[in-house]
């Protein structure tokens, strides 16, 4: 048993499927509670393991690598994102980061179009009218929203996700579908016939914008006073990428004064958003709890594509889903 390797889990909730899969070869501890480890107890038990599997509630930098030790070789994330590790300093000690970036993409297309649409025809707040009192009678202009025919959508990303949601909004016949990226993807562009623009020209003429893309240092609060002041104010912003593309503070006030016509939001900063947040007194914001890809299939998939990802880094081989470093 002390000859097979070691790999800590820093969640006991995860499908045991992935689970099963480590324990047939490894020998396998786990974070015992539903919440997220913390961090002295991260530091302290990834001391001498082989692989960590972790997910996107740890944060993973020098500090957790050091207490590690040399003969770590795999840190596996079970989400797609991997902003909470510090890939760079994986790089520099050999460390091979796995990561879970396609199986989610339909779960969380699904999601983004439930949300856009829950917030364009203001679904949670016509809800809380039944229970509340608010619903008198039938009136022909009240809870009306604005909806997905003869818009104009942009998406801020065209990756995976971002084609997979375009796909999903074209039977909805907006005039047009934008995308904003670094570079063209003119062959998958065709397939949803959408348009290449720069960012200004989506914030300026765009219904609808989706966030879709990964946090990086040029993405990070790009959505920022100066953008709400840009767009349009019918304009309905949504996110399901990550909650630091947004700068909430900057949200707020475009929410509460008007000047776009609301949010729909998956993720925030931070997560989870505290009962006191002012966003959450707004009405014409619907907020997740980050649940783009709480499909059952897609995470129990995800818990074995972790695992296989640290199986193979183990023995040397090539991951199924591996972080280029």
């Amino acid at each position: 048993m002390s000859s097979q390797p070691k790999v800590y889990v820093t969640r006991p909730d995860v499908d045991d499927s992935g689970l099963e899969l480590l324990r047939k070869s490894c020998q396998v501890s786990t974070w015992h509670e539903t919440n997220p480890v913390p961090r002295s107890e991260l530091i302290r038990e990834v001391a001498g393991k082989d692989a960590l599997y972790c997910a996107l509630t740890d944060k993973v930098d020098k500090e957790v690598l050091d207490s590690a030790g040399p003969q770590l070789k795999c840190v596996a994330t079970i989400s797609v994102g991997y902003d909470h590790i510090d890939v760079e300093e994986c790089r520099k000690r050999g460390i091979r980061v796995g990561f879970t970036p396609d199986v989610l993409t339909d779960a969380t297309a699904e999601l983004t179009l439930a949300l856009l649409l829950a917030t364009n025809r203001r679904l949670f707040e016509a809800n809380k009218q039944v229970y509340n009192g608010g619903w008198k009678s039938w009136a022909p202009m009240w809870m009306c929203g604005q909806g997905l025919k003869g818009s104009r959508v942009g998406l801020l990303g065209f990756g995976r996700i971002g084609q997979e949601i375009a796909a999903r909004i074209v039977p909805f016949k907006p005039t047009e579908i934008t995308y904003t990226t670094r570079s063209l993807r003119t062959k998958e562009a065709a397939a949803v016939n959408a348009r290449h623009v720069d960012f200004d020209e989506m914030l300026r003429e765009s219904d609808f914008i989706v966030v879709c893309c990964a946090l990086t240092p040029e993405t990070k609060e790009i959505f920022n006073a100066a953008a709400f002041q840009k767009m349009k104010p019918n304009c309905i912003l949504i996110n399901t990428a990550r909650g630091g593309v947004v700068d909430q503070k900057a949200l707020y006030e475009a929410l509460k004064t008007k000047r776009i016509l609301a949010a729909g939001l998956d993720v925030t900063t931070p997560e989870p958003l505290p009962l006191d947040d002012p966003l959450l007194k707004l009405d014409n914001v619907v907020i997740l709890p980050h649940i783009g890809s709480a499909d059952i299939e897609t995470r129990k998939e995800m818990s074995r594509i972790t695992a296989r990802n640290i199986l193979a880094a183990l023995a040397g081989d090539k991951m199924e889903a591996e972080v280029k470093l």
